[in-house]
């Protein structure tokens, strides 16, 4: 069976200047999770390249670039599944990392827990090894310019998607 991979660049509004740069990126991430695929890994493998393609890519708001929360800090959230036996991992509200599905799968694989969050989710990311990045490096100039836009007194407070995190879909 040819292996099939579906990627989406999240729920957010893309604007023209960014239409281009968010295309690559969504092709760059299904080109490295379908390459997995194709040398033979797993699903799981390739779901995770996938979204680690686009955690890094400042274009998205998951990883780099994540929209910031109320005190204009970076707060993220992950989740994977593995369709054979739905065994599934999740993190909330982590900081200070590059990959936030990386802590997600380590939970679905290394506890019996489906979700950790904040600082229980730190600490596991810590006892795995995740290394740490300053904060700093995950805010972009776009990520600071929405939640500047968002103080403003007559700002949508829809504009805060917490929720606006990337996802993937394989098919194999």
């Amino acid at each position: 069976m040819k292996p099939v991979i579906v990627v989406h660049g999240g729920a957010g509004r893309i604007f023209k200047e960014q239409e281009k740069a968010c295309r690559s990126g969504v092709v760059r991430a299904v080109l490295r999770g379908y390459g997995i695929l194709k040398r033979g890994g797993t699903a799981l493998d390739a779901v995770e390249e996938a979204v680690r393609s686009m955690e890094d890519d400042p274009h998205f708001n998951a990883g780099c670039g994540s929209v910031l929360n109320e005190k204009g800090e970076v707060e993220m959230d992950a989740i994977i599944m593995d369709g054979k036996n739905l065994a599934s991992g999740a993190v909330s509200a982590v900081k200070c990392v590059a990959n936030p599905i990386k802590i997600a799968r380590l939970v679905m694989e290394k506890t019996k827990h489906v979700l950790l969050t904040d600082q229980g989710a730190h600490l596991f990311a810590q006892a795995m090894g995740v290394p740490e990045i300053p904060e700093e490096k995950l805010i972009t100039e776009r990520s600071q310019e929405r939640w500047k836009k968002n103080l403003e007194p007559d700002s949508n407070p829809e504009e805060f998607q917490k929720f606006e995190n990337a996802s993937v879909l394989i098919d194999t």
